[in-house]
């Protein structure tokens, strides 16, 4: 089963991108960290789609079994950045394939608000987005070890875990599909 997630902050030192290369490390996940900037403004012309990085984006959710959405809340939504980075991705990536949903949060809104404009996006590109969500507060971050403290990575792992459960049930559905 090959795990996906998408840094989708545009810092390339948030903490966003902490936990997004903490879980491509620890759970073997495929990264796409877009604060490398490569994805282009979405516009909507068909030239756009011929682009390197996003023929790459497209290909990398499509044979992904499963995805991780992670965002830093900006003004009660997720980043520009990967919302953007979803403008180019549809059903034809995303269909019934399960998604986990993880926010970092820093303005004291608790990112309730950026999860569900995430789950909201989800739904608009036929993705299966799990119940399970999560959202990390600054004070979780390990910021000299570019990971997690204890307590936070047992909240990523239950996550994770879930996530696996809706990936093997995705799984069972793409034999059947073929």
């Amino acid at each position: 089963m090959k795990l996906t997630i998408i840094n989708g902050s545009p810092r390339q030192k948030g903490r966003t991108g902490i936990v997004s290369r903490y879980i491509a490390r620890k759970y073997n996940a495929e990264l796409i960290d877009l604060s490398i900037g490569e994805i282009p403004l979405y516009n909507g012309t068909e030239e756009q789609y011929q682009l390197p990085a996003v023929k790459k984006l497209r290909q990398q959710i499509a044979e992904s079994d499963g995805i991780i959405l992670a965002s830093p809340e900006y003004h009660s939504a997720m980043s520009g950045a990967l919302k953007n980075a979803l403008d180019f991705l549809g059903s034809e990536q995303f269909a019934h394939k399960p998604v986990g949903l993880l926010v970092v949060a820093g303005g004291g809104k608790g990112g309730i608000n950026a999860l569900n404009n995430m789950r909201i996006a989800g739904r608009g590109v036929y993705a299966n987005v799990i119940p399970k969500q999560l959202v990390l507060d600054p004070h979780c971050f390990d910021y000299e070890n570019d990971g997690l403290f204890e307590e936070p990575a047992k909240l990523v792992e239950g996550l994770i875990n879930e996530l696996q459960v809706y990936m093997k049930a995705y799984g069972q559905i793409k034999q059947e599909l073929k």
